[in-house]
């Protein structure tokens, strides 16, 4: 048996077994705090400026090697750039140097903790993680502060990678192709290192607590990227059975990716789209490659991220114009900005809420920013003359709030017509249904819109009260808890009586414990993420729309979680069992 076996949170699917190669950051350490005389201050300043400086000539020394083909990185290590070119980072440390007289070291130190503190309650995954690349980029600060630098060692053969955090900068400057896993201590699904593993292919684990105590280099371990566990040395019976497991997967891959393009339609001929979540232009090229019927949720937010100014409607229209053309005449559902003023540019620094989470975020921060929402509806609908493209609004909670929101889009075709700027009058507007109240609404909100789509982890969360990153709770985060399965179907069943569409873009969409319910329920399209398409549509295959709709009405009878799962759970082993060999860890909650 293995001498230690560690527990991690599965990221991106798959088997690895090699040796371990630590990504060790610990090598200088800051020393006692420092006081400052009040004529040092002047040449702190400037040694801050000159760490500053250093470190972006070095970002910007990395990206200047990147293939062509890799445009992904080098959009990432823009943002870092942004994110020290951001005068709001250094004023955060520039502050201790002058009030406190901290030296430079020091300075940084408590600027990073207070940017910390204040990302703290941000219960969106993808901002709070983008914390941990702050914190990265200061340890690259702080090595050309005191010129120990931040180089990494070489690797010379195939390894698996572990390290307390990855970010995209690391990425760029290590031997990808000698990368067989990532091991992570922080992170989460929508972290930089999980896309990076999914684009690549490989498997990942994050959240492995003090991995790096455990795992010293050229270690031989094992990444079970299904079920999150991390083997450390293992014996030969544990090697063989990972060998065939990993054996097995890989020929599930090569038989899913020959029949990706066969589309997802039940024994019954009951047919469903299965379409791709994105965040990243970059990204459009897996839902090419994985044979996706259309974008069915496109994130806008990078865009905005750690900007010293907003963009522009001219960039955001170039963005979203090849975007829809690059899918030629598939779907591409934009979903307009989902975030808060503490995160999308400069000028907003004032908002300060002790809860952002349920704050002015979203279509909440769109109405009150209405210049904001104005340019980015602009761009939309003018990118929607190239092709096939959807606008979606996030977080409505009411008829008040859509409606408002039509009226500025109203006004923005007014303003277009008036420019004399070529777009599209008739794009589809749809909504996210994610709060419990725009479920009570959805009777009156289906006579606003052209189509729903239903965001499950959202409103998981928020009608269960659960935080599923906390640790102490995320165990209560059940999709098939009746109180969420008769929400979904009472909103498809008004989406049904006014004759609009309905989609699926959580993380049920390509949950095989949840597809046949969302089948029976009579869903029109899943979108998951690009990987996970040719598996949804084998899963849909293997099911009739009659056994789908017998089941659940049986689930609907019940009252409990427990009796929900273990009902699901045997007709899905009994129906697809080679499935559920490589999903139900991964997915399944």
């Amino acid at each position: 048996m293995a001498k230690i076996i560690l527990q991690g949170i599965p990221v991106s699917v798959g088997i690895a077994i090699g040796k371990a190669y630590l990504l060790n950051r610990d090598h200088f350490c800051l020393g006692p705090i420092q006081n400052i005389s009040e004529d040092l201050v002047e040449e702190e300043l400037k040694r801050l400026d000159r760490g500053f400086n250093i470190t972006i000539s070095h970002l910007k020394e990395l990206k200047s090697r990147i293939p062509s083909e890799q445009t992904e990185y080098a959009s990432i290590i823009d943002s870092h750039i942004m994110m020290l070119e951001d005068p709001k980072l250094k004023n955060a440390i520039n502050k201790y140097i002058k009030e406190m007289k901290l030296n430079a070291e020091w300075a940084l130190e408590k600027g990073v903790r207070d940017i910390e503190k204040s990302f703290k309650g941000i219960e969106d995954e993808f901002f709070r993680t983008r914390i941990s690349e702050i914190k990265l980029l200061s340890r690259k600060i702080l090595g050309n502060l005191i010129g120990a630098g931040d180089e990494l060692k070489p690797i010379r053969s195939r390894v698996i990678l572990v390290a307390h955090e990855l970010t995209p900068a690391d990425t760029v400057e290590i031997d990808v192709s000698k990368i067989m896993a990532f091991v992570t201590v922080l992170g989460g699904k929508t972290s930089h290192v999980s896309i990076v593993a999914r684009t690549l292919g490989i498997p990942a684990v994050v959240g492995v607590e003090d991995v790096e105590n455990f795992i010293v280099d050229d270690q031989l371990i094992i990444v079970d990227g299904f079920t999150g566990r991390i083997l450390i040395d293992p014996d030969d019976e544990e090697i063989a059975q990972y060998i065939e497991k990993e054996a097995n997967f890989d020929k599930y891959k090569r038989e899913l990716f020959q029949e990706r393009a066969i589309p997802g339609k039940t024994k019954d001929n009951f047919s469903v789209k299965v379409m791709a979540n994105i965040e990243l232009f970059e990204e459009v090229s897996s839902v090419i490659d994985y044979a996706a019927e259309g974008i069915g949720l496109y994130r806008t937010e990078y865009s905005y991220l750690y900007r010293s100014k907003l963009p522009s409607e001219d960039e955001l229209f170039e963005e979203y114009r090849d975007l829809i053309s690059f899918m030629d005449s598939k779907p591409v559902v934009i979903r307009t900005l989902d975030a808060g003023g503490d995160k999308i540019g400069k000028g907003f620094e004032k908002l300060e809420e002790s809860n952002p989470a349920l704050g002015l975020r979203a279509i909440r921060f769109c109405l009150q920013f209405k210049s904001v929402f104005k340019t980015q509806l602009k761009a939309i609908l003018r990118a929607c003359v190239a092709g096939n493209g959807l606008l979606l609004l996030p977080m409505i909670s009411g008829l008040e709030e859509l409606k408002e929101a039509k009226l500025v889009l109203k006004e923005v075709k007014e303003e277009l017509r008036r420019e004399g700027k070529e777009f599209r009058e008739d794009v589809p507007l749809g909504i996210m249904i994610e709060i419990p109240s725009a479920v009570l609404m959805a009777e009156a909100l289906a006579k606003e819109v052209d189509f729903f789509s239903i965001g499950s982890n959202d409103l998981i969360q928020y009608s269960l009260g659960i935080d599923r990153t906390n640790k102490y709770v995320s165990h209560l985060f059940q999709p098939l808890h009746p109180a969420i399965l008769r929400s979904i179907k009472y909103t498809v069943d008004v989406a049904r009586k006014a004759g609009i569409s309905v989609s699926m873009c959580g993380e049920m969409a390509g949950d095989p414990f949840c597809i046949p319910l969302l089948i029976g329920m009579g869903v029109d399209t899943l979108s998951t993420n690009p990987h996970s398409v040719p598996g949804v549509k084998r899963v849909i295959r293997m099911l009739s729309k009659k056994e789908c709709v017998e089941l659940l009405e049986k689930v609907l009878k019940n009252n409990s979680v427990k009796e929900n799962n273990k009902l699901v759970k045997e007709k899905i082993f009994d129906k697809i069992p080679e499935e559920l060999t490589f999903y139900t860890s991964f997915f399944a909650k």
